[in-house]
C-alpha cells in the first residue's frame, strides 16, 4: 500500500511538471500558424493585386486593338469610296464622250444630206448669196466722203481758204463746207435750246428754239474770225443764245421795257419779304423803288402784262390723274350766275307782294322777261300809255317804300 501511494505520488509530481512545456509549445504552433495565415494573405492580396493589373493591361491592349481595327476599316471604307467615286466619274465622262461623238457624227451626216440636196440647186444658191450680200450692204452704213471725213480743224482751214477765194460769195463748195460745220456744232445748239426752255412757259416749244438758235450759229460761222485767238464754241455760244433770245422777243407783244420794269418790281418785292418776312405794303415798296405811290400802281398794272397760254394744256392742281383743261375750268361771264338769281327773284317777290295782281305782272313782264309795254297792253287788252301809266305809278310807289327800309335791305 505505502508502495502504491510512493508511485501515485511520483507519477502526480510528473503530471505537474509537464505542463508548462505544453503551453509553449502550443503557443509557437498558434504564432507560427498565424505568420503563416498573414503571409498566405498577403500573398493572396499580392496575387489578386498582379491578377487585377494583368486584367486591366489585357483589356486596354484589347482596347487599343479593337480602336485600330475600327480605324483601319474606316480607311479600308473610304479608299473603296474614292474607288468608286472615281470609276463613276470615268463612266460618266466615257459617256459624254460617246454622246458627243453621236451628235458629231449626227451633225456631218446632216450637212453632208443638206450639201446633197443643195448640189442640184446651184442657182438657188447664187440669189441666197446675193440677198446675204444686199442685206449686209445695207445694215453697212457708208463711209464718211469729201468734207464729212475731215476733221473739225481741217474744216475750218478749208472754209478760209474757200470764202478768201470766193470773196464772200456763196459758192456750192462753201455751202457743203458750212453745213458740215452747222452739223458738227448742232449739239451745242440743242443745250443751250433745252437749258432756255426751262425757264420759258410750256407754251414754246424746242423746236422752235433750236431753228432760231441754228440761225445763230450761221451768222457766227460767217463772221468767226480765228485771228483774235478766241475758240469757236465760247464765240457761238453767245450768237446762238442771243439769235433765241431776239425770237423770243420778237414773238411777246409786251415791250421790253415793261418786262424790265416788271423784273425789277419783282426783285424789290422779294428783297422785302426776306427783311420783313411777310409780304411788304405797297408804301413800303414805293419807299423801296423810289417812286410814287400812284406811279407804283400804274407800274404794277403794266407788268401785269397779257401773257399766252394753250388752253388745250392740262390743268396743274397736284393731282396726277386729273384730266381736266384750262379751257374746262375758265369762267363764262355771259352764263347765269345762280346765286344772283335767286337773290333777284327773292327781292323780286318782296317788291311785288304789295301789288295787284295787274301790277305785279306788268311789273314781271316788264323786268324780268323783257317785253315792252305795247306787248304787255295786248297782253292785258289795255292801250300803251295806260300800261306806262300803271307802271309809273308803281314805280313811285315802291321807291318811297323802299326808301322806308333802305337799312333793313342786303342787296
Amino acid at each position: 500500500m505505502t508502495t502504491k501511494k510512493k508511485t501515485g505520488a511520483k507519477t502526480s509530481s510528473k503530471k505537474k511538471s509537464t505542463p508548462p512545456r505544453k503551453a509553449t509549445a502550443k503557443k509557437a504552433k498558434t504564432s507560427a500558424k498565424k505568420k503563416a495565415s498573414k503571409k498566405s494573405t498577403t500573398a493572396k492580396k499580392a496575387a489578386k493585386k498582379t491578377a487585377k493589373k494583368s486584367a486591366a493591361k489585357k483589356k486596354n491592349t484589347s482596347k487599343k486593338s479593337t480602336a485600330k481595327k475600327s480605324t483601319a476599316k474606316k480607311a479600308t471604307v473610304k479608299k473603296a469610296a474614292k474607288k468608286a467615286t472615281k470609276a463613276k466619274a470615268a463612266e460618266t465622262t466615257k459617256k459624254k464622250a460617246t454622246a458627243k461623238k453621236a451628235t458629231a457624227k449626227k451633225k456631218t451626216t446632216a450637212k453632208s444630206a443638206a450639201k446633197a440636196v443643195e448640189k442640184p440647186k446651184p442657182a438657188l444658191k447664187k440669189a441666197a448669196t446675193v440677198k446675204a450680200s444686199a442685206t449686209a450692204s445695207e445694215i453697212m452704213l457708208p463711209e464718211p466722203t469729201g468734207a464729212a471725213a475731215l476733221t473739225t480743224d481741217e474744216l475750218w482751214q478749208s472754209y478760209r481758204k474757200e470764202a478768201n477765194r470766193s470773196a464772200g460769195k456763196p459758192t456750192p463748195k462753201l455751202e457743203e463746207l458750212r453745213n458740215v460745220l452747222i452739223e458738227r456744232h448742232y449739239p451745242l445748239v440743242r443745250y443751250i435750246a433745252e437749258r432756255l426752255l426751262q425757264t420759258l412757259p410750256r407754251s414754246i416749244e424746242l423746236d422752235d428754239l433750236i431753228s432760231a438758235g441754228l440761225f445763230g450759229l450761221m451768222d457766227a460761222i460767217r463772221g468767226f474770225d480765228a485771228s483774235r485767238g478766241i475758240k469757236f464754241k465760247t464765240y457761238c455760244s453767245t450768237r446762238i443764245r442771243g439769235s433765241i433770245l431776239d425770237q423770243l422777243r420778237s414773238q411777246d407783244w409786251v415791250p421790253r421795257l415793261v418786262r424790265l420794269k416788271a423784273g425789277k418790281i419783282e426783285k424789290a418785292l422779294q428783297k422785302l419779304i426776306g427783311i420783313y418776312g411777310r409780304e411788304p405794303t405797297h408804301a413800303e415798296l414805293a419807299k423801296q423803288l423810289e417812286m410814287e405811290h400812284g406811279d407804283l400802281v400804274n407800274e404794277i398794272q403794266n407788268a401785269r402784262a397779257k401773257t399766252m397760254f394753250s388752253l388745250s394744256e392740262k390743268w396743274e392742281d397736284g393731282d396726277d390723274d386729273g384730266s381736266a383743261e384750262k379751257v374746262e375750268i375758265l369762267e363764262d361771264k355771259q352764263a347765269v350766275d345762280p346765286v344772283a338769281e335767286l337773290n333777284r327773284s327773292d327781292l323780286m317777290g318782296y317788291i311785288t307782294r304789295s301789288l295787284t295782281q295787274k301790277e305785279k305782272f306788268i311789273i314781271e313782264r316788264y323786268y324780268k322777261d323783257g317785253h315792252t309795254m305795247r306787248e304787255i297792253g295786248e297782253l292785258l287788252s289795255l292801250t300803251e300809255s295806260r300800261v306806262c301809266q300803271i307802271h309809273s305809278n308803281v314805280m313811285g310807289r315802291l321807291k318811297n317804300l323802299l326808301s322806308l327800309k333802305e337799312e333793313s335791305l342786303i342787296v
